[in-house]
């Protein structure tokens, strides 16, 4: 018997003779183990150990990534990889952890980032000579659909902005909707990159905020430069630079001020209105008993958390506070060094708005940069364009947005509804200015062009598409039958 590389005996034959066995269990472990060399020795570390002391420390992530990094290692990894050993870490240990993870209900798209996550720390091992492979490699997860982007129409922002109530929040989504910035971005503007006679800001900067423990300084925001280091100038219509002018002169900014800073709100218990009497009942609670929605005892013995049951309980605390029998809870204080705390913005800003527009969908703050970047493309503007105002690295990132394009998908449709009439259509005159010009090969001008419904100009275009698909079959026929 021999021991393999999982700890675990196995069989090297039967022999007759006892140096016989000797040497074969010694060939065996040796070959089981070949290859292994020093990382039988650092890899006896345990993977706890490996991430907390060689890892995380020296991880040259940004910040606001280490904090992901560390909440989902101990949220979700290292409750199952912590005690083994780097080297007795296999592949079928991953799998059975994933399985765990879809039984307890984590979603397929976290679990692909939570296996990307544990196969980047097997891979920094191996750089570290902890362990000769990855294991994660071996171990696929299940497909995750992208998500189409629903996009905003213009009358849903403007029931959205004319639902906000002060003028300071109207000019950020204003700003927001106009040049596709990002919270970060936007939170960190300040006078000095505000250009007014140029109309244009300058993005330079962002701010995110994370736990004081991973702040360089122990703060709660960090100004760093924006996402991929892609700074840029945006240009603005000039109505925008008129009212952010007279928002500095209203508030008399300096240059190093921020536009947008948070305001701290006292927040007064209001009366609750008395719940109507013809609500119906809560469901049987464990004992079989109902109680009548909207009263005390629908909220404790009958575990109903409606909003006419809730309000009955607070307005009772709200009456015990008031006549000194309970102490009134400590209003919460946002710890911030004056950037706009992202949960404060969308509880106290944007859900009341969204409350009061009736709108059927939920905005957020990085919706309207969606938003930014479909308007802009439906308007015709070029990927480039798109591209370098939202700041992306890669154009890739910016072409998920050509599916929100409105007449993106015309080409297709009007091309099949011409072979349903009657098989592939000849390129033919149709009275277009896009065919004459084809035929006479003189370029069409800019009001020639203007004049072309875009509708239209993707009818002709699938007709081309649909002609030189056509053509190039015969040609490659006429290729084969000449040899």
């Amino acid at each position: 018997m021999y021991l393999d590389i999982d700890n675990k005996y196995r069989s090297a034959g039967t022999f007759d003779l006892k140096k016989d066995a000797k040497k074969a269990w010694q060939k065996a472990e040796s070959k089981a183990h070949e290859g292994q060399g020093g990382y039988l020795v650092r890899g006896r570390m345990s993977f706890e150990s490996y991430v907390n002391e060689h890892l995380m420390p020296n991880l040259t992530v940004e910040v606001k990534t280490l904090e992901t990094y560390s909440y989902e290692l101990h949220a979700h990894i290292l409750g199952y990889f912590a005690e083994p050993r780097m080297i007795d870490i296999r592949a079928a240990d991953v799998r059975r952890w994933l399985t765990q993870l879809r039984q307890s209900g984590v979603s397929a798209a976290t679990r692909k980032y939570l296996k990307t996550l544990l196969s980047t720390i097997f891979s920094n091992a191996v750089d570290d000579d902890i362990v000769p492979a990855n294991p994660c490699l071996k171990v696929k997860t299940a497909k995750v659909a992208k998500k189409s982007l629903r996009i905003i129409t213009p009358e849903q922002y403007d029931k959205f902005y004319a639902a906000l109530v002060h003028d300071i929040w109207k000019l950020l989504v204003e700003v927001a909707i106009e040049t596709g910035m990002r919270w970060g971005e936007i939170t960190e503007l300040r006078v000095k990159d505000f250009e007014p006679k140029q109309h244009r800001i300058h993005v330079s900067r962002a701010v995110v905020q994370v736990n004081r423990k991973f702040h360089p300084e122990g703060r709660r925001f960090l100004v760093k430069p924006p996402k991929d280091h892609e700074q840029r100038v945006l240009r603005i219509r000039e109505g925008l630079t008129k009212r952010i002018k007279d928002h500095i002169a209203t508030h008399n900014l300096k240059k190093e001020d921020l536009l947008f800073w948070y305001i701290p709100e006292a927040i007064e218990p209001g009366v609750i209105e008395p719940a109507p009497t013809d609500l119906g009942r809560t469901e049987p609670n464990e004992k079989g008993r109902t109680y009548q929605h909207g009263t005390m005892s629908a909220y404790t013995a009958g575990g109903c958390r409606c909003e006419h049951c809730k309000g009955a309980m607070t307005d009772y605390r709200r009456k015990r506070r008031a006549s000194g029998k309970d102490q009134p809870r400590r209003q919460r204080s946002w710890d911030t060094d004056g950037h706009i705390p992202s949960r404060w913005f969308r509880e106290r800003v944007i859900r009341p708005a969204l409350a009061a527009a009736d709108l059927p969908v939920d905005i957020r703050m990085h919706l309207l940069r969606h938003a930014h970047a479909s308007w802009l493309l439906n308007g015709g503007a070029t990927l480039m364009d798109v591209k370098d105002r939202l700041g992306h690295a890669s154009i890739l990132t910016t072409e998920r947005y050509l599916h929100t394009v409105d007449d993106s998908g015309m080409a297709a449709l009007n091309a099949l509804e011409r072979v349903r009439q009657g098989g592939h259509p000849e390129v033919e005159v149709l009275g277009s200015v896009i065919l004459t010009g084809l035929v006479s090969q003189e370029p069409l001008n800019q009001d020639e062009l203007e004049k072309i419904d875009s509708q239209l100009l993707f009818s002709y275009l699938g007709t081309f598409q649909a002609e030189m698909n056509r053509r190039l079959i015969q040609n490659e026929m006429k290729v084969g039958v000449t040899a």
